[in-house]
């Protein structure tokens, strides 16, 4: 059997290594994470009981299961670059007895999906990833029938997220802010302009587009103590600490530690995630 194309080779690299083994690793950490804009992605998607669902950028599968569960007469099938990934959302899957359910490793931007399928293609900050977002979202909007829907969510700027600028303004201080690549550039806020995404599905032929802004309180861990350790493991850390000696690696997780301490609730440590809920319709 071939490999499926992929067009977006660093990507699947760093989603079939580190990153991805983290994440799957995780899983329950990333899910609580994302987990709280979930029900802003569903009421977006707006799932019917026959929908078919492709679920994009589905990682550990977490929101492809609950659309299943909501499709209860349809199905959902989520798509990912991440073999790590896949296999915990497939084990997931059938632990919890979900079998409207399946799940393809791909690349969005130049998997062949079927035509005029789906009714509707979801996803909660997973396309964000893209070599090239116009030619992915036209590629995902062939598959959705004409009048179907997209809704996904995509993080705002860098320095509107306080779950990533706390923990990494105390470790600037130790060292220096890695290249996060050009505007527009794969990456986590690729996203973040929304005039860019209005253009971008414009051109990939979806019309109605809207894009909305919602926050959301992000649990990172039972503690400050408990939340450097999962952080230690993420790409941002490993980013950010690439030239930093152990020395200064380990001043600058202290650092991180005492940055969290205030958010510290009974229920754990919990900052602001700020992002986009983008929904569109496929052109008729």
């Amino acid at each position: 059997m071939s490999n499926p194309p992929v067009a977006n080779t660093e990507q699947a690299e760093a989603w079939n290594g580190e990153e991805g083994a983290h994440w799957a690793a995780h899983q329950d950490r990333y899910d609580a994470m994302g987990g709280a804009f979930t029900e802003h992605l569903l009421s977006a998607a707006a799932i019917t009981e026959s929908d078919v669902v492709l679920d994009v950028g589905c990682g550990n599968g977490q929101t492809t299961r609950v659309a299943a569960r909501r499709a209860s007469h349809g199905r959902a099938v989520g798509l990912d670059l991440s073999g790590p990934m896949l296999e915990r959302a497939r084990a997931t899957a059938a632990g919890e007895g979900v079998t409207n359910v399946m799940f393809e490793q791909g690349d969005a931007q130049v998997h062949p999906l079927p035509a005029a399928t789906f009714d509707v293609a979801m996803s909660r900050f997973g396309v964000m990833f893209f070599a090239d977002p116009i030619a992915a979202f036209a590629n995902i909007g062939a598959a959705i029938r004409a009048g179907g829907r997209l809704a996904f969510v995509c993080w705002q700027d860098l320095s509107r997220n306080e779950w990533l600028m706390v923990p990494a303004g105390a470790a600037l201080e130790f060292v220096e802010l890695p290249d996060l690549g050009g505007p527009g550039a794969p990456g986590p806020f690729s996203l973040a302009d929304p005039e860019r995404v209005r253009a971008i599905l414009r051109d990939a032929n979806f019309v109605d587009v809207q894009v909305d802004s919602v926050d959301a309180a992000m649990r990172l861990g039972d503690d400050a103590a408990d939340a450097v350790a999962f952080l230690r493991g993420t790409g941002m850390a490993r980013a950010l600490l690439d030239k930093a000696d152990e020395r200064t690696a380990t001043r600058a997780f202290e650092a991180v530690g005492e940055a969290l301490r205030p958010y510290e609730q009974p229920g754990g440590v919990y900052l602001t995630g700020t992002a986009w809920v983008v929904t569109a319709r496929r052109q008729p």
